[in-house]
């Protein structure tokens, strides 16, 4: 178990990093490490994980937050978190491409949310405020790859690298499967008489990435026939669980960072922003017995059909795909003042076959994301109360 503190205090980023080890160690006395507590759980929705962890892959970060007076103090627990140890991040790779593209409507003078587009070739019309509404409601692919098209995926990587959040590389958009290097153009009505069309842009080709655990299992389906060998991730989407959390962090708490490593968004994208990243789907107008509370809450419900009471806020992205599950999330209970970052993955793949949609999600991997969740709110709560 990998503890690494973050001392920030508002507005004072860089101070001397032994004021910061020294305001951390009264903290790390005071309190104990919640992740190692909540990972030994006799609940058989985590310890049957724990038993097997070869067979999981799980990577996990959870984020201990402290306020005192006017500082604020963040503390990173990490459980075999490797930035070498790869993991398919399926749908949360939105969440940065979503925040970009509301970057570059800021730094557009002639775009906003609200404008309507199409993709060239697509009749499908939509705007960026519903996109991005899209993507955190109910992780809609569609509306992702419409973002992706706006920005490729070399400006994408680009900005992600010179804001320090890294290592990274998003190579391909998602729901289908395409090599077209070549972004296409977006076809917007900038009013009733006049429409803009944006430059598509060339990207760099992928290269195969050199990573640890990079073909993982013992076959995969392809056109329908079983191929007899591991499937191989090295030009899919490479978006780790620290870059991840950085992102987050970065959202939640953009006040922590130099103003060159923040997104440059306004205070009232950043509002829209962070009430479509907690908004639920019944809320967002999809039907709540298709799209329950949980279908895109991970953490605490994403094993049941409960209605999340409204003073638990859970800000996140979420990804599944290829067996693997991921959640990257900020939850805040305002009744309780309690709150803290959680970024977790594992997967579910028990028969070592890729691509025949025969994944433990339902058995395995929701009920122990749901659970790890409930275990540290409820660590943060006895905290709260102590």
């Amino acid at each position: 178990m990998k503890k690494t503190r973050h001392s920030c205090f508002k507005h004072i980023l860089l101070l001397p990093m032994t004021m910061g080890l020294i305001f951390s160690c009264k903290g790390e006395q005071e309190n104990p490490n919640l992740l190692q507590e909540a990972l030994s759980s006799q609940n058989e929705k985590i310890a049957r994980v724990m038993d097997s962890l070869d067979t999981y892959e799980v990577q996990i970060r959870y984020t201990k937050i402290d306020r005192r007076n006017d500082s604020l103090l963040l503390t990173d627990y990490d459980f075999q978190v490797n930035d070498h140890n790869y993991f398919y991040p399926a749908s949360t790779v939105k969440f940065p491409i979503a925040v970009l593209a509301l970057e570059r409507l800021n730094q557009t003078d002639t775009l906003d949310r609200d404008v309507k587009y199409f993709v060239e070739g697509d009749s499908i019309e939509s705007t960026f405020a519903k996109d991005i509404s899209q993507i955190f409601a109910v992780s809609d692919n569609l509306a992702n790859n419409r973002l992706f098209e706006l920005l490729g995926q070399d400006a994408i990587n680009r900005s992600l690298q010179l804001k320090g959040v890294g290592p990274v590389r998003i190579s391909h958009r998602l729901g289908h499967h395409s090599e077209d290097l070549r972004t296409k153009p977006l076809i917007i009505y900038l009013n009733d008489s006049t429409i803009g069309i944006t430059d598509p842009s060339i990207n760099t080709a992928p290269k195969p990435l050199a990573l640890n655990k990079i073909e993982k299992g013992k076959g995969y389906f392809e056109d329908e026939e079983l191929i007899d060998a591991p499937f191989n991730f090295s030009l899919k989407n490479y978006y780790p669980i620290t870059s991840q959390h950085e992102v987050l962090k970065r959202v939640i708490f953009p006040e922590l960072f130099a103003k060159e490593k923040r997104f440059d968004i306004s205070k009232e994208q950043a509002s829209f922003l962070l009430n479509t990243m907690r908004t639920l789907p019944r809320n967002a107008g999809y039907d709540p017995n298709e799209y329950y509370d949980g279908y895109c809450k991970f953490f605490m419900f994403g094993d049941n059909k409960n209605t999340i009471p409204d003073h638990l806020e859970i800000y996140n992205k979420v990804g599944f795909a290829y067996g693997t599950l991921t959640d990257c999330a900020y939850i805040k209970d305002t009744k309780n003042n309690i709150d803290f970052l959680l970024t977790a993955t594992i997967l579910v793949n028990k028969n070592g076959i890729f691509n025949d949609d025969i994944y433990e999600y339902e058995e395995i991997g929701l009920p122990f994301l749901a659970e790890l969740g409930r275990e540290i709110y409820r660590l943060e709560l006895e905290r709260q109360n102590d």
